[in-house]
Order: C-alpha cells, then sequence, then structure tokens
C-alpha cells in the first residue's frame, strides 16, 4: 500500500515539474515574440526570423512564433520556406480566424511563386475559416485569372504535335528550301499556320529561314 502511495507521489511530482517546464517553455518562447516583433518592426526581418525560430524551439505549437516567422521569410522573398511556416501555424491552432490569416498567407506565397492552383486551395481554405474576408475573396479571383492566362500560354508555347497536314506543308518547305525559294517556303508556312495551328511547332525553323531571307536582302 505504500509502495502504490509512493508512486502515486511520484507521477503527482512529475507531472508538476513537467507543467512547470512547459509554463517556463512558454513564457521563453512569449519573450523570444516579443523580440522578434521589434526587430520585424525595424525591417530587421532576418534577424526576426532568428529570434521566431528560437520562440518555436522552445513552444513548437505556439502560433505566434510560426506564423510570424513565416511573416519574417515572406518579407525576405523567401516564399518557398514562408509556406510551411504558414502551414504549421494554422495547425497550431482551433482560432478560425488565425486560421484563416495563415491560409491566407499560404496562399499569398503561392502566388508569388506562380504556383496557382496551390494558391486557389488555400485561398479556398482560407475563406471557410472566414467566409467573410474580402481581401481574400480577391486574391482568389485573381489567382484564378493568374491560372487562366497560365494555362493559355502552354497551350501557345506548347501546341500539340504537328498534324499530318502540318508534316506535309514542312516537307514542301523543305523542298522549296534546297531550290533556294526561301521566301516562298516561309510564305506556304504561315498560311499553313493560320489553318493549323501544329504548324507551330515549326516557328523555329520558320524564324531561321527569315533570318536567311534578312541576310540576302543585305
Amino acid at each position: 500500500m505504500r509502495v502504490f502511495q509512493l508512486i502515486i507521489l511520484c507521477l503527482c511530482c512529475f507531472s508538476m515539474k513537467a507543467q512547470q517546464d512547459s509554463i517556463v517553455k512558454q513564457r521563453l518562447a512569449r519573450n523570444f515574440v516579443r523580440e522578434g516583433n521589434e526587430l520585424y518592426a525595424s525591417e530587421k526581418y532576418a534577424d526576426a526570423a532568428i529570434s521566431y525560430k528560437k520562440a518555436s524551439v522552445q513552444a513548437s505549437t505556439y502560433f505566434k512564433s510560426a506564423y510570424n516567422l513565416g511573416s519574417a521569410l515572406f518579407a525576405q522573398k523567401n516564399y518557398k520556406e514562408a509556406i510551411p511556416q504558414f502551414e504549421l501555424a494554422a495547425t497550431n491552432t482551433k482560432n478560425k480566424l488565425e486560421k484563416s490569416m495563415a491560409y491566407h498567407n499560404v496562399g499569398n506565397a503561392h502566388l508569388q511563386e506562380k504556383e496557382y492552383s496551390k494558391a486557389i486551395e488555400a485561398y479556398k481554405k482560407s475563406l471557410r475559416n472566414n467566409p467573410s474576408d474580402d481581401e481574400t475573396r480577391y486574391n482568389l479571383a485573381f489567382a484564378r485569372e493568374k491560372l487562366k492566362q497560365q494555362q493559355e500560354d502552354d497551350k501557345k508555347n506548347n501546341p500539340p504535335p504537328p498534324s499530318d497536314y502540318a508534316k506535309r506543308m514542312k516537307k514542301q518547305a523543305d523542298k522549296l528550301i534546297e531550290s533556294y525559294q526561301f521566301e516562298k517556303a516561309l510564305n506556304l508556312l504561315d498560311t499553313a499556320l493560320e489553318k493549323d495551328p501544329t504548324v507551330a511547332n515549326y516557328k523555329d525553323f520558320m524564324k531561321k529561314i527569315e533570318s536567311v531571307i534578312e541576310i540576302d536582302k543585305k
């Protein structure tokens, strides 16, 4: 019976010691965050980041240390490293407004990296936690527009493989070039491009013909 009581007493002492250690670490974390905030306000973002990292070491689940570290990294245009910090901040809080702020900044960082699909997903998460945030709603619309532009540019710069028609026109142009009929070859491909966008696969070839024509004119 006494042994049992002794074990219980030891367990209670251990629990109290763990709680005391946790309180001390939380205080240290808050101090480092305050220090980081002063440095951030002075635009010393690299030094601020160091203080926020120290805070995270003391209390890894402290929302402010992760969020502010993300902000300091973002201010240094270190978007790739800022993203996981904002994501960590979002998981370290149950407060919906804080979650919304963190995901909003995840979206902003992805936007800077031109990762528009990821930015859209982050803004959606932000709005789920704060549907009335107009700035996030605006950024979401902007990211969607940028994604649309990116996809259109990809189509232009990476056309589908040349069609059979495009290949035939290329062969005809090759034959014209063999007989030094460069302008006819270029006109042929220009006309073909109007009919078939896949002729764009031969744009570099067409530029070379243009260069030859310019040299001949000189």
